[in-house]
């Protein structure tokens, strides 16, 4: 592929939903509100409220992300000989496989075909497996007819289509392939297709496909260790062994190929099966921090817990193919911006060079937009037969689509319908299973628990702070207010609201005695004038000093980024729950660092006692900060999660990513804290579940 003739134009766009397309399509008022809430005028800072940090976040977030692509390049950097890159594809591949895993016991398949469509040139088997008990995988054999067996075999993976491996780009590369002698297994995702988890009894989607889906599930499954980068990557590693069961495939020559999602996936395989002889993904490939940079959220399954932390990137899960052939297809006007793809391709091509595979890997450039047209899978075509031997020539040939009926492996189109388990219903298994492991701990113990969990930073001195411009004529309880940015980490601020009667404009005064710091669901300055429970302080507390303070990403910090709002289930809330969970730094924990610095910063100014005060959301770090701070003596939380189990074990649940911990349950549940926190008076008023009342706060 060295000259611009390789590089052909792509003009269609095809395998992704309208949300993951970015396009302005409304998101299910259903699906909104059951992975953030169903926006309103009350969300977020509202209108008229103080939002003097939008971008804080994102640029905080843009130089972790800058910080650990230096790192990680110096390490590739430092690469010289074929032994550097001998030992850095293995250690890749150790680290995808500890991210992913750890691997369920391969279980009996149970597979069978549930029909066959006899075409001209070759014919379509339905296809049913378990990839997990009870978990079924719906999937297309398609296989070449007139062939000398066994023939090549190419796992094929879906982007984020509604009716997934039905949809036009994935039949079009099945049928392209089985016409040029290959057996092709494509399979639907989870979410997607013949396998919604979410229905009703006429077994049409509740949530919605694909992204909506994904992520409903995915953020569940974190809080019990486990991650839909790996459940996806295991229905992959099972389809394989699929594949690899029928006499017709050569297990030789085996490939995997998709786009987007698809992409994805093909990406999470090289990095985990070294069965795959050749690699194929489209419009995907790029950098996380070329993703952040532009502000482009992706779904569970594409933010692996711990990656970034580990010093990988998309590029990796291609070197761990090293040297076997990969192709890196992308669009020049996708979404996920080229420039990426090409760092990423420089990535690649420096270790297959090193072990003397240069020409094993490869671009290739199209000019269109995100999808998988017909350019780019004849760049597919052509790159497989090099490998394979097949002289059949990269041009696609004529195509018949299918409807989505004639495909389908179940009766009613949906595994649901067939009484089989859930993704829910293994996290609830899971869940209720580390629940009977569980010790009860001490307090010590709980307090070194809850750090393991929250990742919290090294350090930790009295903040520095900045005194900003005097706003008046915000109705709060008290004549006057204060505020001060308080500086947590580097470019991090907390907005910190010292509410008082008579005029200051200075430094944080020097105070005896007790305050209360409330922590805001949502936003201090919306809540200082209509939240019911500061009032209710005010009066029953009279003379003691109050505090309100907006952690990172909320009131005056929300972030204004990214197309799709605050807490849909592509928010910016979620697209830095998801970054910290890469970077192995989780956004709970993030917020929780801002709450005890600023705890440490009231200490230093005297405060001999502290009433801690959390409420929805901000009950989250109040918690956690409550539990590990000494200088918090009372503690009151208002509509707070009543534990992480219950979300675990509901199918719905309202509570945000940026409020889960990886892995938290097989530690301690948010239970343990409040026993503890007993002790400081804890009082509970209107604790809440997975799902508020309603739907709502």
């Amino acid at each position: 592929m060295s000259s611009r003739r390789d590089f052909l134009r792509i003009t269609g766009v095809g395998g992704i939903s309208a949300l993951a397309a970015g396009t302005s399509a409304p998101l299910p008022a259903f699906a909104a509100g059951r992975t953030g809430r169903p926006a309103s005028a009350a969300d977020g800072p509202g209108p008229g409220a103080l939002h003097r940090f939008p971008r804080m976040v994102q640029e905080y977030m843009a130089c972790r992300m800058r910080e650990a692509e230096r790192e990680a390049d110096r390490v590739r950097g430092g690469l010289k000989t074929r032994a550097d890159a001998e030992a850095y594809v293995e250690s890749v591949r150790a680290k995808i496989n500890k991210i992913l895993g750890p691997w369920p016991d391969k279980t009996p398949l149970n597979a069978r075909v549930t029909g066959t469509v006899e075409r001209d040139g070759y014919t379509i088997e339905k296809v049913v497996f378990e990839s997990r008990p009870g978990f079924p995988v719906t999937a297309n054999l398609y296989l070449p007819k007139g062939q000398k067996r066994p023939v090549p075999g190419v796992l094929g993976l879906c982007g984020h289509s509604a009716n997934g491996k039905a949809a036009e780009p994935y039949q079009s590369f099945s049928q392209g392939l089985a016409r040029k002698g290959y057996a092709v297994l494509t399979i639907d995702p989870v979410g997607q297709g013949e396998r919604l988890q979410y229905v009703d009894g006429d077994m049409e989607p509740t949530v919605g496909t694909g992204v909506l889906e994904h992520n409903l599930m995915g953020n569940q499954l974190l809080l019990t260790g486990d991650s839909l980068s790996g459940w996806f990557a295991w229905d992959g590693i099972r389809a394989l062994d699929y594949l690899l069961s029928r006499p017709e495939v050569d297990p030789k020559h085996i490939g995997v190929t998709g786009i987007s999602g698809g992409g994805t996936q093909t990406s999470l395989l090289c990095g985990v099966d070294t069965r795959i002889t050749m690699a194929a993904p489209g419009c995907y490939t790029t950098t996380w921090r070329r993703n952040l940079e532009n502000e482009e959220a992706a779904d569970s399954e594409q933010c692996p817990p711990g990656a970034i932390a580990e010093g990988l990137d998309h590029s990796d899960f291609l070197v761990a193919m090293a040297p076997r052939p990969v192709i890196m297809l992308a669009q020049e006007r996708d979404f996920f911006d080229v420039r990426g793809t090409i760092e990423a391709f420089g990535r690649v091509k420096h270790v297959y060079r090193l072990l003397g595979a240069e020409e094993n890997v490869a671009c290739f450039v199209g000019s269109g937009y995100h999808g998988y047209a017909q350019e780019l899978r004849e760049a597919m075509y052509g790159w497989f037969n090099r490998f394979t031997g097949s002289a059949t020539g990269h041009l696609e040939p004529p195509l018949t689509l299918e409807d989505d009926k004639t495909l389908q492996c179940t009766p009613q189109g949906q595994v649901n319908a067939l009484g089989t388990k859930t993704v829910a219903a293994f996290t609830r298994d899971r869940a209720a299973s580390l629940a009977g492991r569980r010790t009860v701990p001490s307090e010590a113990e709980l307090k070194k628990r809850v750090l393991g969990c929250l990742k919290l930073p090294a350090g930790g001195g009295v903040p520095d702070y900045r005194i900003l411009r005097n706003m008046g004529g915000r109705s709060y309880p008290s004549k006057h207010a204060v505020h001060y940015a308080v500086e947590t980490e580097a470019g991090v601020f907390a907005l910190l609201y010292l509410l008082r009667d008579e005029v200051h404009y200075s430094r944080l005064p020097t105070q005896q005695g007790p305050a209360i710091l409330y922590v805001a669901d949502r936003s201090s300055d919306s809540e200082l004038r209509a939240e019911p429970l500061i009032k209710e302080l005010f009066t029953r507390y009279p003379g003691t000093t109050f505090y309100a303070c907006d952690v990172r990403g909320i009131g005056e910090s929300e972030p204004n980024t990214t197309s799709r709002g605050f807490d849909t289930p592509y928010g910016s809330d979620y697209f830095y729950a998801s970054y910290g969970l890469m970077l192995d730094y989780p956004y709970a924990g993030q917020r929780t660092h801002d709450l005890l610095q600023v705890i440490r910063l009231l200490g230093s100014a005297g405060h001999t006692g502290i009433h801690l005060v959390g409420k929805g959301w901000g009950a989250i770090p109040a918690t956690f900060a409550a539990l590990l701070s000494d200088k918090i003596t009372q503690v009151t939380l208002k509509n707070a999660l009543t534990a992480y189990g219950d979300v675990a074990r509901r199918d719905f649940y309202d509570w945000p990513l940026s409020a889960f911990l990886p892995g938290v349950l097989a530690h301690f549940d948010l239970p343990d804290c409040y026993a503890a926190l007993e002790r400081k008076g804890l009082t509970q008023i209107a604790p809440c579940p997975a799902s508020y009342p309603g739907g709502k706060r």
